[in-house]
Protein backbone atom coordinates (compact mmCIF):
# COMPACT_ATOMS: atom_id res chain seq x y z
CA UNK A 1 0.00 0.00 0.00
CA UNK A 2 3.16 2.29 0.62
CA UNK A 3 4.13 1.99 -2.79
CA UNK A 4 0.99 3.08 -4.08
CA UNK A 5 0.22 5.87 -1.91
CA UNK A 6 3.40 7.61 -1.25
CA UNK A 7 5.76 6.26 -4.30
CA UNK A 8 9.09 8.10 -2.73
CA UNK A 9 8.93 8.96 0.78
CA UNK A 10 12.22 10.60 0.81
CA UNK A 11 11.54 12.92 -2.52
CA UNK A 12 7.87 13.94 -0.85
CA UNK A 13 10.23 14.79 2.22
CA UNK A 14 13.08 16.65 -0.02
CA UNK A 15 10.48 18.51 -2.36
CA UNK A 16 8.40 19.67 1.04
CA UNK A 17 11.37 21.44 1.98
CA UNK A 18 12.68 22.42 -0.74
CA UNK A 19 8.63 24.51 -1.26
CA UNK A 20 9.44 25.45 1.92
CA UNK A 21 12.80 26.94 1.55
CA UNK A 22 11.90 28.28 -1.86
CA UNK A 23 8.45 30.33 0.07
CA UNK A 24 11.10 31.64 2.99
CA UNK A 25 8.35 30.36 5.37
CA UNK A 26 7.59 27.97 8.14
CA UNK A 27 3.20 28.91 8.11
CA UNK A 28 1.25 25.98 8.61
CA UNK A 29 -0.69 26.51 4.65
CA UNK A 30 2.57 26.32 3.25
CA UNK A 31 3.88 23.87 5.23
CA UNK A 32 0.70 21.75 3.94
CA UNK A 33 0.90 22.32 0.39
CA UNK A 34 4.70 21.66 0.51
CA UNK A 35 3.62 17.85 2.27
CA UNK A 36 0.76 17.91 -0.94
CA UNK A 37 3.26 18.96 -3.23
CA UNK A 38 5.75 16.86 -2.05
CA UNK A 39 3.34 14.23 -2.29
CA UNK A 40 1.96 14.69 -5.83
CA UNK A 41 4.94 15.48 -7.97
CA UNK A 42 6.30 11.85 -7.51
CA UNK A 43 3.09 10.32 -7.97
CA UNK A 44 2.26 11.91 -10.84
CA UNK A 45 5.78 11.15 -12.66
CA UNK A 46 6.76 8.15 -10.95
CA UNK A 47 6.49 6.20 -14.51
CA UNK A 48 9.43 8.58 -14.91
CA UNK A 49 12.04 8.05 -12.67
CA UNK A 50 14.66 5.52 -12.44
CA UNK A 51 15.33 3.27 -9.90
CA UNK A 52 18.45 3.59 -7.67
CA UNK A 53 20.39 0.99 -6.74
CA UNK A 54 21.50 0.25 -3.43
CA UNK A 55 24.59 1.95 -1.93
CA UNK A 56 27.11 -0.70 -1.21
CA UNK A 57 29.89 1.36 -0.24
CA UNK A 58 28.88 4.83 1.54
CA UNK A 59 32.48 5.62 2.59
CA UNK A 60 33.57 4.81 -0.75
CA UNK A 61 31.27 7.21 -2.26
CA UNK A 62 32.22 9.97 -0.31
CA UNK A 63 35.74 9.48 -1.13
CA UNK A 64 34.68 9.33 -4.94
CA UNK A 65 32.43 12.53 -4.73
CA UNK A 66 35.59 14.09 -3.26
CA UNK A 67 38.02 12.97 -6.27
CA UNK A 68 35.50 14.02 -8.91
CA UNK A 69 35.80 17.24 -7.24
CA UNK A 70 39.33 17.45 -7.66
CA UNK A 71 39.44 16.16 -11.32
CA UNK A 72 37.23 18.77 -12.25
CA UNK A 73 39.29 21.53 -10.42
CA UNK A 74 42.27 19.91 -12.37
CA UNK A 75 40.58 19.71 -15.93
CA UNK A 76 39.71 23.12 -15.14
CA UNK A 77 43.02 24.28 -15.17
CA UNK A 78 43.86 21.96 -18.01
CA UNK A 79 41.81 23.52 -20.57
CA UNK A 80 41.97 26.99 -19.38
CA UNK A 81 45.88 26.47 -20.34
CA UNK A 82 44.63 24.80 -23.98
CA UNK A 83 42.10 27.65 -24.69
CA UNK A 84 44.77 30.24 -23.83
CA UNK A 85 47.75 29.03 -25.15
CA UNK A 86 48.09 27.74 -29.29
CA UNK A 87 45.45 25.94 -31.14
CA UNK A 88 47.90 23.71 -32.39
CA UNK A 89 48.15 21.91 -29.16
CA UNK A 90 44.67 21.02 -29.00
CA UNK A 91 44.08 17.44 -30.28
CA UNK A 92 39.79 17.00 -29.92
CA UNK A 93 38.80 13.58 -30.83
CA UNK A 94 35.47 11.72 -30.43
CA UNK A 95 36.15 8.37 -28.70
CA UNK A 96 34.12 5.20 -27.98
CA UNK A 97 34.65 3.34 -24.43
CA UNK A 98 33.02 0.38 -24.14
CA UNK A 99 30.18 0.08 -21.02
CA UNK A 100 30.71 -2.16 -18.35
CA UNK A 101 27.69 -0.87 -16.54
CA UNK A 102 23.89 -2.03 -16.93
CA UNK A 103 21.98 -0.01 -14.30
CA UNK A 104 20.05 3.28 -15.94
CA UNK A 105 20.70 5.39 -12.58
CA UNK A 106 24.78 4.40 -12.59
CA UNK A 107 25.24 4.70 -16.39
CA UNK A 108 23.44 8.52 -16.24
CA UNK A 109 26.15 9.37 -13.38
CA UNK A 110 28.99 8.09 -15.54
CA UNK A 111 28.24 10.27 -18.47
CA UNK A 112 27.40 13.20 -16.10
CA UNK A 113 30.30 12.93 -14.35
CA UNK A 114 32.40 12.87 -18.02
CA UNK A 115 30.11 15.79 -18.93
CA UNK A 116 30.78 17.57 -16.13
CA UNK A 117 34.47 17.45 -16.00
CA UNK A 118 35.73 20.47 -18.56
CA UNK A 119 37.36 19.04 -21.72
CA UNK A 120 35.06 16.35 -22.12
CA UNK A 121 31.35 15.75 -22.54
CA UNK A 122 29.12 12.82 -23.25
CA UNK A 123 28.17 13.26 -27.09
CA UNK A 124 25.89 9.73 -27.62
CA UNK A 125 25.37 6.34 -26.10
CA UNK A 126 24.86 2.89 -28.52
CA UNK A 127 20.89 1.35 -28.55
CA UNK A 128 22.40 -1.35 -26.44
CA UNK A 129 24.43 1.07 -23.93
CA UNK A 130 27.80 -0.88 -24.64
CA UNK A 131 29.32 1.79 -26.03
CA UNK A 132 29.38 5.74 -24.87
CA UNK A 133 30.85 8.12 -27.47
CA UNK A 134 32.97 11.12 -25.39
CA UNK A 135 34.02 14.16 -27.16
CA UNK A 136 37.87 15.10 -25.10
CA UNK A 137 39.75 18.55 -26.14
CA UNK A 138 42.81 17.10 -25.83
CA UNK A 139 43.77 13.35 -26.68
CA UNK A 140 47.13 12.99 -26.82
CA UNK A 141 46.49 9.10 -26.57
CA UNK A 142 42.48 7.80 -27.34
CA UNK A 143 43.64 4.01 -25.45
CA UNK A 144 44.52 5.83 -22.03
CA UNK A 145 41.75 8.10 -21.61
CA UNK A 146 39.47 5.05 -22.51
CA UNK A 147 41.33 3.18 -19.49
CA UNK A 148 41.04 6.31 -17.55
CA UNK A 149 37.63 6.40 -18.09
CA UNK A 150 36.81 2.83 -16.60
CA UNK A 151 39.63 3.04 -14.05
CA UNK A 152 38.47 6.36 -12.50
CA UNK A 153 35.20 6.38 -13.35
CA UNK A 154 33.10 3.22 -14.15
CA UNK A 155 34.93 0.65 -12.00
CA UNK A 156 34.21 2.59 -8.74
CA UNK A 157 30.63 3.31 -9.57
CA UNK A 158 30.46 -0.47 -10.49
CA UNK A 159 32.08 -0.83 -6.76
CA UNK A 160 30.04 1.66 -4.71
CA UNK A 161 26.19 0.49 -6.11
CA UNK A 162 24.88 -2.37 -6.09
CA UNK A 163 24.56 -3.49 -10.04
CA UNK A 164 25.90 -5.61 -12.02
CA UNK A 165 28.42 -5.63 -14.85
CA UNK A 166 28.59 -7.27 -18.14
Amino acid sequence: MKARWLPNPALTLMLAILWLLLNNTLSFGQFLLGLFLGWAIPLLVRGFLVEVPRIRKPLRLCVFSLKVLYDIVVANVHVAKLVLGPKKNLRPAFIEVPMAIENEFVLSTLTSIISLTPGTVSACLSEDRQMLMVHALDVPDVDALIADVKRNYEAPLLEIFECSPT
